[in-house]
């Protein structure tokens, strides 16, 4: 892993600053931004939300086996996370979600379950419901950084920037130097209408991960 040592006043400065520069806002961001990048190595991780990328063409393959897994053990709550995921891969987000709902079923405690089904209602732009399912998901596993990103995008799509703010905050401090973690903390900045502190954060992710595509579409749509 490529080590990282970005101290605060070796951020880039940005041309015409205005009077607030230095925001409580901004500054907030730029400390933020100083830790995830200073803290260790970076690695670059899917766009869709953690999961992993996988080729179109698997992925009715991927469909048939896990049909036919849940045929057989209709009570593994596994399989049918992994046959709800399929169906989100397919964008059949309603089957998705009957699968996560019957792995709970199965499996009231199931971390996956919950955070998937959080993830299928970003999707759907059904950000309430997507938060009740990650609170519970993050209920269940504090620890694990995802739980904690995934609200952070709910909150901030719902302009809950604070709560945004906070719950990414957390995910850094459980994860450093995740790509989806910057690249989040660059969308509360332009949600927020600081578009150059924005433009900044992007171009710091596209430093360690160049084909980060959400990036690059979100500097050229500021641009």
């Amino acid at each position: 892993m490529t080590e990282v040592n970005l101290e605060l006043n070796q951020v880039p400065a940005m041309k015409n600053k205005r009077k607030d520069s230095f925001s409580p806002r901004k500054s907030f961001f730029l400390i933020f931004l100083t830790l995830v990048l200073s803290v260790g190595g970076w690695f670059a991780v899917g766009k869709y939300y953690f999961w992993n990328n996988i080729d179109a063409t698997r992925v009715n393959q991927q469909l048939e086996f896990y049909k036919q897994k849940v045929q057989s053990e209709p009570n593994n709550a596994k399989a049918r996370v992994d046959l709800g995921y399929t169906y989100f891969l397919k964008k059949n987000n309603e089957a998705a979600v009957k699968e996560f709902n019957q792995a709970l079923v199965i499996d009231p405690k199931d971390f996956d379950a919950y955070y998937n089904m959080g993830l299928v209602y970003i999707d759907d732009k059904r950000y309430n419901e997507a938060l009740s399912k990650l609170s519970k998901a993050v209920e269940l596993s504090p620890r694990d950084y995802k739980g904690h990103l995934g609200m952070g995008i709910a909150y901030r799509n719902l302009k809950m920037f604070k709560e945004a703010k906070d719950s990414l905050t957390t995910a850094n401090k459980l994860m450093p130097t995740n790509a989806n973690i910057i690249y989040e903390i660059g969308k509360v900045a332009e949600d927020q209408g600081d578009k150059d502190l924005a433009i900044e954060i992007y171009k710091e992710v596209l430093k360690f991960d160049p084909l980060y595509k959400s990036a690059i579409d979100a500097l050229e749509h500021l641009k």
